[in-house]
């Protein structure tokens, strides 16, 4: 087991964390589409990292990182509806995150092409 820091694994399970607290609030405003969108999504790109870390071969890990991206946008997609919708919450600093973990995920993904 490796125990080395991992920034994309650690980000991408606090990330996933506060995407599991503002899915319940969500749903405890009865905004349960949006919950369980977010919550797929969101949780979904750390559970993508993790699995790149055992990948079989660099396209393997490539494609689970490429996997996490799109989920990372996708759940971008959804925090910035929450920022627009009327009568939904919205937390800055998660949209914040989402963005900031799309970038590193871009930049993994390029560097692993060479």
């Amino acid at each position: 087991m490796n125990s080395k820091p991992n920034l994309i694994v650690d980000l991408t399970f606090s990330f996933s964390l506060k995407i599991i607290v503002f899915s319940e609030l969500l749903e405890s405003k009865k905004k349960y589409n949006m919950a369980n969108q977010l919550f797929k999504s969101g949780t979904s790109i750390g559970a993508n990292v993790k699995e790149a870390q055992g990948a079989e071969s660099k396209d393997d890990f490539r494609h689970k990182c490429k996997i996490a991206y799109k989920e990372a946008e996708e759940t971008e997609y959804w925090l910035s509806l929450c920022k627009h919708a009327e009568s939904y919450p919205f937390e800055q600093d998660m949209l914040d995150d989402v963005q900031s973990i799309i970038k590193i995920l871009g930049k993994i993904i390029s560097s692993s092409k060479n």
